[in-house]
């Protein structure tokens, strides 16, 4: 019998707060000590350690969209001329030549995404060139993991051969939700047989992973609605679902502007909505892997998370454990692990400062020892349900604020250790908090993230 999470816990732990793809998160990284030199010499110094240590990941931000969807909150632009791709993609490919000159040796290239925006914006010839230039200057290892995502509209046969041809196995599609009401006031119309289209094409062609994406807290949705879209979901069957919760954050993104908070299912209700969704898939058959992830017993997620391998990053969740990642492309992110950096957030700066000849960040952040043991232990947590410290490492500050989550039934503690309760897997993002020094000792009363519920 699963446990059920008091309304009183909701309301309590229902702050803002990160998602923790990174520490320390983008609101605190000291821009202050951060220059292009310093983040040049993170480069250089931690890419010879990470490609001894089987190689980096790269992503690629390719940020197209025909329609804007409202609910998003990635960074895209939106066009339905597509003579904008090509001239992209060279700047990309020049973006990616700047950082080979820092390259002391061929990179060992182990993981590769492509997100957006919509990757599959761009056709498939186009695609083709970008990747095999990549290529080009890259050892491609036997195993690797290779993903893009694709909008279920306008993800061609073609698409996803290309893909598979290049050693892509894994696709995640954007499916959000099922209900046409809510389809049409987050502007994301998609048709139950686009889904099934593309999902058979991809199994028919070998790709052994297919994640949906789908979202709880979007407005107009009800316990029924969900239900129905959880039921469809399932009868699919896809390896791996993402079960996010709606980040309301209209105040950094106007598109979400277009509907009221009056539209968006109350606290209580969109916890009922992630508990329902939750239920069902562990009915099905699906294994709780991280946060907000569910997977099938013998998706490479699972394995990893049983095996104790399983890594989270800028990309989210991953079976591959890389420890140096390059974003190209428009506000793409790089971790260096000893360093972050965030591309220019415009197109028309970000292909201006690459044709000058400029690796095009504009802020980023140098780890400091601290900085990399509290990441450590986020870690940890985000991926294992667990974490540990020698005698005395852990400040009162920190001792303190564990015994309050135990005394809630968030944690388990040991002397110098705690694993996370069956409760506490649905407060993560909460539990971590205890351990972001940075977070809690800034003074600010500006709202960084949205809630965690």
């Amino acid at each position: 019998m699963r446990e059920v999470i008091s309304e009183a816990l909701v309301q309590k732990y229902n702050v803002p707060c990160p998602r923790y793809t990174s520490y320390p998160t983008v609101p605190y990284w000291d821009v202050s000590d951060f220059n292009a030199e310093k983040w040049e010499q993170s480069v250089r110094k931690n890419f010879l350690i990470s490609n001894k240590k089987g190689g980096m990941s790269l992503y690629l931000h390719l940020p197209y969209c025909e329609s804007l969807c409202t609910y998003c909150g990635c960074n895209t632009r939106i066009t339905i001329n597509h003579k904008v791709e090509l001239p992209y993609i060279e700047t990309i490919l020049k973006e990616w030549r700047l950082y080979l000159n820092l390259f002391e040796e061929k990179p060992i290239l182990s993981e590769l995404h492509l997100g957006g925006g919509t990757p599959t914006f761009f056709s498939p010839e186009n695609l083709n060139y970008l990747l095999t230039t990549i290529y080009a200057d890259c050892i491609i290892p036997e195993e690797t993991c290779f993903s893009f995502e694709g909008h279920p509209n306008n993800t061609t046969k073609e698409h996803l051969q290309m893909f598979y041809d290049l050693g892509f196995k894994r696709v995640s599609f954007g499916i959000q939700d099922f209900d046409p009401k809510v389809q049409e006031i987050i502007n994301r119309i998609q048709p139950l047989e686009n889904v099934v289209r593309v999902t058979d094409e991809a199994r028919e062609i070998g790709y052994t992973s297919v994640n949906y994406d789908l979202v709880y807290g979007l407005p107009m949705q009800q316990l029924d609605t969900v239900k129905d879209t959880v039921e469809k979901v399932i009868r699919l069957m896809p390896d791996r679902i993402a079960f996010y919760s709606y980040a309301h954050v209209p105040w950094l993104k106007p598109g979400q502007r277009k509907f009221t908070e009056a539209d968006l299912p109350s606290d209580s209700t969109k916890r009922d909505l992630y508990e329902l969704g939750k239920t069902m898939f562990l009915d099905a058959g699906y294994g709780d892997v991280g946060m907000d992830h569910f997977a099938l017993p013998n998706d490479e997620l699972t394995l990893a998370s049983k095996n104790g391998k399983l890594h989270r990053n800028f990309m989210g969740y991953t079976a591959q454990h890389t420890m140096f990642s390059i974003g190209l492309g428009v506000s793409s992110i790089s971790d260096t692990w000893g360093g972050f950096a965030q591309n220019v957030k415009t197109v028309e700066v970000y292909q201006k400062k690459v044709d000058e000849g400029i690796i095009p960040v504009f802020k980023g952040h140098i780890l400091t020892d601290q900085d990399l043991y509290m990441r450590s232990h986020i870690l940890e947590v985000m991926c294992q349900y667990r974490t540990s410290w020698k005698e005395g490492e852990l400040s009162m500050d920190i001792i303190n604020q564990l015994h309050a989550l135990e005394a809630d039934g968030l944690i388990l503690m040991g002397n110098t250790s705690f694993a996370v309760s069956e409760i506490g897997k649905a407060f993560l993002r909460n539990i971590c908090m205890a351990f972001d020094v940075r977070l809690w000792e800034d003074k600010s009363t500006k709202v960084q993230f949205s809630t965690s519920m």
